[in-house]
């Protein structure tokens, strides 16, 4: 029924992408400083109702950031009906938020369920191919764009800062995903899970997250020259274990990328999440690696009424309206990254740096 109606309203759509394509040409393909700086910084956010203001993109604009990612439900689609998932792309396009942000910086995306389609899905959702192309046009992704390709939306980019070299790579974490499993009780005597957990981990590594050609992909990403490396991932990674979505569920496919990390003696990797709608950041140790950190911002416009238990949790949590800012300093002697969790006010609720030398192998 939804792919009879997808080609029933063919033409609709077209029309919506070229009017959509056309307003974007006066949008800079990079952001507003000069290349020779030797400052990089790189704004981005998840969970944003397109039937609401969105004060927190005004705010991230006012940034001038190199980047802004949307790191997932950039629209709550949550339908089976593709023209009303179009809608929906329509009402985001034209918030002038949301049109001030593509003046000042280039736009970079992911996708989570709600965009992707529907909540908590993978790869059994029957429309994901659909959900893609209309995902990647309104990002306005080049035709000749190697994700329009390939299975799945993963990407990666090189951004020279100075002599410097930042690489982004945006993960796809839900068209390969296996499905979840259902909570069992296990946490029922903890009095940290005052909440019902909707999942729990995956015991075995029969099951995957990212599917086999995504981590190939990834091995080869990772063993690009790079100083500073920023993962996008929709689901938080350095989080522990709290039942609801997230890379605890597949804990062998977290300690695979750990071990992918040392395995490609990829230094300064740093991740960016969203999904909770609220924000925080998350420090794991794994043995052998050096730190990784995982800065959550989750509330463009959603919020929630708690944030479950984590006991990696080193900053937060922020329940406000929000998005996250790396600051990336190569122009000191000692290089850093600073990042900041910035409310819709223009306020930094927290602030949270990082010498970009501890993010290295010791031997």
């Amino acid at each position: 029924m939804a792919n009879n109606t997808l080609r029933n309203r063919e033409p609709l759509i077209a029309c919506f992408f070229i009017v959509y394509s056309v307003a974007l040409l006066v949008t800079p393909l990079f952001g507003q400083k000069e290349q020779t700086s030797r400052i990089f910084k790189l704004a981005f956010g998840s969970c944003g109702d397109q039937n609401k203001p969105q004060p927190a993109l005004k705010q991230a604009a006012e940034q001038k950031p190199d980047y802004f990612i949307f790191l997932g439900d950039n629209i709550y689609g949550d339908t089976y009906d593709t023209t009303e998932l179009l809608q929906k792309y329509q009402l985001l396009a034209s918030k002038l938020e949301f049109q001030h942000l593509q003046r000042q910086t280039k736009i970079l995306a992911t996708w989570d369920d709600h965009d992707y389609g529907w909540n908590d899905s993978g790869r059994h959702y029957p429309l994901k191919h659909v959900s893609k192309r209309l995902f990647l046009d309104f990002f306005r992704e080049p035709e000749a764009s190697d994700r329009r390709n390939h299975e799945g939306i993963y990407t990666s980019y090189l951004h020279p800062v100075g002599d410097k070299i930042i690489q982004i790579i945006l993960l796809d974490t839900r068209t390969f995903r296996d499905n979840l499993i259902q909570y069992g009780g296990e946490k029922k005597d903890d009095p940290s899970f005052f909440y019902q957990p909707d999942y729990s981990p995956h015991s075995t590594s029969d099951s995957t997250l990212l599917g086999p050609e995504q981590w190939k992909w990834l091995e080869n990403i990772l063993k690009v020259k790079a100083d500073l490396r920023i993962i996008a991932t929709s689901t938080q990674f350095g989080i522990s274990y709290n039942g609801y979505e997230a890379w605890t569920n597949f804990p062998h496919e977290q300690k695979r990328m750990a071990s992918l990390i040392e395995k490609c003696r990829a230094e300064g990797v740093i991740f960016i999440s969203g999904d909770v709608h609220y924000a925080e950041i998350s420090k794991k140790s794994f043995p052998g690696l050096y730190p990784l950190y995982d800065f959550t911002s989750s509330g463009i416009t959603s919020t929630w009424y708690f944030a479950t238990p984590n006991e990696n949790r080193i900053e937060g949590p922020v329940m406000d309206n929000h998005f996250g800012l790396l600051t990336v300093d190569f122009a000191s002697k000692d290089p850093l990254v600073r990042m900041e969790c910035i409310d819709v006010y223009g306020n930094t609720r927290f602030e949270f740096t990082i010498p970009i030398q501890t993010l290295k192998f010791k031997d």
